[in-house]
């Protein structure tokens, strides 16, 4: 992924005006893209060991009731993001983008290790699932602070004509940390046996991730990054919120398409394909690895694609329409025994559609706020967006198909937030091409 970065970053640079942009870019942009992907495969992980961690640390009278009760304690972490997007968020407007990512890289690091050593429930009985939710919170503390602080830092390091481009790599860092989880979640359930995975096996994704932290950490002091916003002082929440209460609300609703898709298309996906339409969980786990590698892919041609257009919401517009058409043929061939390869190819599609707009959309709503305001407004909407939308929607899944015995649920639910987001970005203020380009 590095080595691709650099090879479009050298070009982006012999093609743009560089007078914004900070002596050490190329060095910048790598740091919080890599550093980014670290941070959201630590959070995203557990995802992929949620069936695994239900037994051992839920344990109840049936698999259902422990998995439903380890996707409630996936969904915990979401609790804690909206204070993180506040707190993180508002200290990166005030610090610095790289103080706000250096506090959540030390969070999401002491969370990860917590889990990676805990003792289950059959050692320490209770204290061992209080224990774990902790941790979960404390993982959702760091995530929440993660996004804004990050996508503000690539957007003001570049000239205007490259914003959607460069933002874009902090969405397609998700993917790769996506397919990255899948791959060590798959490579675990293939080399070890299920004794191996309930005694050790399943720490060995955590103990990877908190191992990766301090490379994070490291890559974070990388000097040369824009100048803090100007205007350090405290800014009441509801001062904010009445200034800027329109972008604010419909960027949470923007999120929910996204939130949804990521969380039921890549990361329940799994437990999905396996637990309710019983297909192979090795299979299971390649198709949400390949489906963060299309993310990782697709992310940023789209978003050269839309760094060259007037409107920040055209492509959007294409990509939700494209969503909506596909979604309920996808899951009907999915649930009606599609093969294998063709059910790989359903999921690969809805994902190249659904997930696509990372750059324009994170842009879209960046320019919509001032430069000291920006991390901590992008935050907000995120954090927020993803738990109201994404967050708890696979323990809400999986309880409606518990209770309705309709494995096509998940695509109703689906079909819903893409008509959500539909309406939120038709209705989200986009201000005139120069004042954008003023506001670099």
């Amino acid at each position: 992924m590095a080595g691709l970065m650099r090879i479009n970053l050298r070009s982006f640079m012999t093609n743009t005006d560089t007078r914004n942009a900070s002596p050490n870019l190329t060095r910048i942009i790598v740091a919080t893209v890599i550093s980014n992907g670290f941070v959201a495969y630590d959070f995203t992980v557990y995802g992929f060991s949620a069936a695994i961690i239900g037994r051992l640390f839920f344990p109840a009278h049936d698999a259902a009731s422990s998995l439903l009760l380890s996707l409630a304690t996936f969904g915990a972490g979401f609790v804690m993001r909206p204070i993180g997007a506040v707190l993180i968020g508002r200290h990166a407007d005030r610090r610095g983008r790289e103080a706000g990512m250096r506090l959540s890289i030390g969070l999401m690091a002491a969370g990860t290790w917590m889990i990676a050593c805990l003792p289950t429930h059959a050692a320490i009985g209770a204290g061992a699932t209080v224990l774990i939710v902790f941790a979960r919170l404390l993982q959702g503390l760091a995530a929440g602070g993660e996004i804004g602080p990050a996508s503000a830092l690539l957007m003001e390091s570049v000239a205007y004509e490259r914003r959607c481009f460069i933002v874009s790599w902090r969405g397609a860092s998700q993917g790769a940390a996506a397919c990255v989880a899948a791959l060590v979640g798959a490579c675990t359930s293939a080399l070890l046996s299920p004794a191996e995975l309930a005694q050790w096996g399943w720490r060995v994704p955590f103990v990877i991730g908190g191992l990766i932290a301090p490379l994070g950490w490291f890559l974070r002091r990388a000097p040369g990054a824009p100048a803090s916003p100007s205007r350090p002082t405290r800014t009441p929440l509801a001062i904010v919120l009445r200034e800027h209460a329109r972008p604010l609300v419909c960027g949470m609703l923007m999120m929910a398409a996204p939130s949804a898709s990521i969380y039921i298309a890549v990361l329940y996906m799994p437990s999905y394909l396996t637990h309710t339409l019983h297909r192979p969980a090795t299979i299971s786990l390649a198709i949400a690895s390949l489906s963060g590698l299309v993310i990782l892919v697709v992310t940023p041609l789209v978003a050269l694609a839309a760094d060259r257009l007037g409107s920040r919401k055209t492509l959007q517009y294409a990509s939700l329409a494209a969503a909506l058409a596909t979604v309920y043929p996808a899951f009907h061939a999915l649930t009606q025994g599609a093969p294998d390869e063709l059910a790989l190819a359903i999921i690969l599609l809805y994902v190249a559609l659904a997930l696509n707009n990372a750059g324009a959309g994170s842009v879209l709503m960046l320019e919509a706020f001032p430069k000291h305001r920006r991390a901590a407004s992008l935050a907000v909407i995120y954090t927020f967006g993803v738990v109201i939308f994404g967050g708890f929607s696979p323990l809400a899944v999986a309880w409606l198909i518990g209770a309705t015995g309709n494995a096509m649920t998940p695509a109703w639910y689906l079909l819903a937030a893409n008509c959500v987001t539909l309406f939120a970005l038709s209705r989200f203020p986009e201000r005139p091409a120069s004042a954008r380009r003023a506001s670099a």
